[in-house]
């Protein structure tokens, strides 16, 4: 693939995102996605778990989980009480144990344990959608790909990279103009910027590298 935009892609869009990029790697040459995992298996159930949590009390759960569960056999033969008592820390723990069980009950079914390679599979386990099987494509095989999560989809519609509001509509326009390489970095970059100085409420603009470059007209004063 190209590292170029499509050439259908909103000019102006791209040409600001070519400059809004390399501005936002100086500022957070670490970013990363704020999950630990070393594996696709290990992603997956992080991203599952992630719903509506915090990623670093999420973090503080895997080691443990992770280290009693090598495999999704082991989350599907595990008694669903002693799972739900492993990740009991985690919002809607009961709800996300029945997650991870169903899910790697059908990877052991279907796939022979092991977590798909694409998009089509993915989206087909329970409680995988569309974000986290991109997500989990992007970080987890090193795939091309864009998971729009809320900072991904709140900072791209503030940069008036799109205007719509349905991730799947999102994610279309974000494809047409970040070059295919840099879009699993696009999205750690927009994770980072949107946790550290382009908050919904009272973005830190006077502090943001890339305010020239962004048209939101509700910006805070310095």
């Amino acid at each position: 693939m190209t590292d170029k935009a499509p050439k259908n892609a909103n000019p102006d869009a791209a040409n600001r995102l070519k400059k809004i990029l390399p501005r936002l790697e100086k500022a957070y040459p670490e970013a990363r996605l704020d999950l630990d995992f070393s594996n696709p298996l290990e992603l997956l159930i992080a991203l599952i778990l992630a719903a509506q949590a915090r990623d670093d009390l999420v973090t503080k759960v895997t080691p443990a989980l992770f280290a009693a569960n090598r495999s999704a056999a082991d989350y599907a033969n595990r008694p669903l009480a002693e799972l739900e008592a492993q990740i009991s820390k985690i919002n809607f723990y009961r709800n996300k144990a029945k997650s991870i069980h169903n899910c790697c009950t059908q990877l052991v079914e279907r796939f022979g344990g092991q977590v798909p390679d694409n998009l089509a599979d993915l989206v087909s386990l329970p409680g995988v959608g569309r974000k986290t099987a991109n997500i989990v494509l992007g970080n987890g095989y090193g795939q091309d790909t864009i998971g729009v999560d809320t900072h991904v989809m709140r900072l791209s519609q503030r940069l008036a990279f799109t205007s719509k509001t349905d991730p799947d509509k999102i994610e279309a326009e974000l494809v047409e103009i970040a070059p295919a390489k840099q879009r699993v970095r696009f999205c750690h970059l927009m994770q980072y910027h949107g946790r550290r100085v382009c908050f919904a409420k009272k973005p830190k603009c006077g502090e943001c590298t890339i305010e020239e470059f962004c048209p939101f007209p509700g910006k805070t004063k310095a």
